[in-house]
C-alpha cells in the first residue's frame, strides 16, 4: 500500500471517528441538504453555543465542514459541508416535496437559474419568487443560462407572497431572504450574489455552485 492510499485511508478514518459522535452526525446529516449558522445548529439539536463551537471545530479539523460570513448580517456566519465531506460516507437525511420554490431577494437572477436548473434534474414541479422583486431578471443571469445552454423561463420577477403555498418545499438561494423570512423555508443554500459583482465569472461561478447543490439534492427529494 503506497503512502497517498494510506493518508486517503487515515483521512476517511478521521471523518468516521469524527462522526462517531451523535451530535456531530446530527449536524453533518442536516448539513447534506443546506446551510446553517451556529445558531440554527444549536436550535436544531438543542444543544448551547459552547458544544456547538466544539463540535464544530472537530468537523472542520478533518475537513468536513467550512464557514463564511454572511452577505447580509456581518456578524453571522453560514457552516458548509465541503465538497468532498461525505466521500465514502452515506447521507442520511431525505425530504418529500410537491413543487419546489427557491427564493432570493430580488428573484432577478439566483433564484431564477435554480428554478431552471431544477427541471433539468427533477420531475418535481419548481418555481421562484423574491422577498423584493425586482423590475426584470438581471441580464447577467440570462447571459450565464445562454453560455450554459439553460432556458429561463419567460417570466418577470414575482413576490414569493404571491406563489408559495403551504405545500411548497421553499430553499432559500439567498443570505437577506434566508434571515428574512427564517422558519418559512426548509433550506438554506448560502450563495454570494452575482448581481452585486456583474462579471461573468461570478454569474458562472453561482450557476456552477447551484448546479452542484441542485445534482445532489434533487434525487433525495421524492414527490408527494
Amino acid at each position: 500500500m503506497n503512502i497517498e492510499r494510506i493518508d486517503q485511508v487515515e483521512a476517511r478514518a478521521a471523518k468516521h471517528a469524527a462522526l462517531s459522535d451523535p451530535s456531530r452526525l446530527r449536524i453533518v446529516d442536516r448539513l447534506t441538504l443546506g446551510d446553517l449558522s451556529p445558531t440554527e445548529i444549536g436550535v436544531a439539536l438543542g444543544l448551547p453555543s459552547n458544544l456547538i463551537t466544539h463540535h464544530l471545530n472537530v468537523l472542520e479539523s478533518v475537513g468536513m465542514v467550512s464557514r463564511s460570513r454572511s452577505e447580509a448580517d456581518k456578524r453571522r456566519s453560514y457552516v458548509h459541508l465541503t465538497d468532498d465531506a461525505l466521500h465514502g460516507l452515506t447521507p442520511g437525511r431525505a425530504e418529500r416535496a410537491s413543487r419546489v420554490v427557491f427564493v432570493c431577494t430580488a428573484n432577478s437572477a439566483r433564484s431564477q437559474l435554480a428554478a431552471a436548473l431544477w427541471s433539468t434534474h427533477s420531475s418535481i414541479p419548481a418555481s421562484s419568487g423574491g422577498t423584493h422583486p425586482a423590475e426584470r431578471i438581471d441580464p447577467g443571469a440570462v447571459a450565464a443560462a445562454d453560455r450554459h445552454s439553460l432556458a429561463l423561463r419567460d417570466e418577470s420577477p414575482q413576490a414569493l407572497t404571491s406563489i408559495l403555498n403551504d405545500s411548497d418545499f421553499v430553499v432559500t438561494v439567498c443570505d437577506s431572504a434566508h434571515e428574512e423570512i427564517g422558519v418559512a423555508g426548509h433550506l438554506h443554500w448560502s450563495i454570494p450574489d452575482p448581481v452585486r459583482i456583474g462579471t461573468d465569472d461570478a454569474f458562472d461561478t453561482t450557476f456552477d455552485e447551484l448546479e452542484r447543490r441542485i445534482a445532489e439534492l434533487a434525487p433525495r427529494l421524492a414527490a408527494s
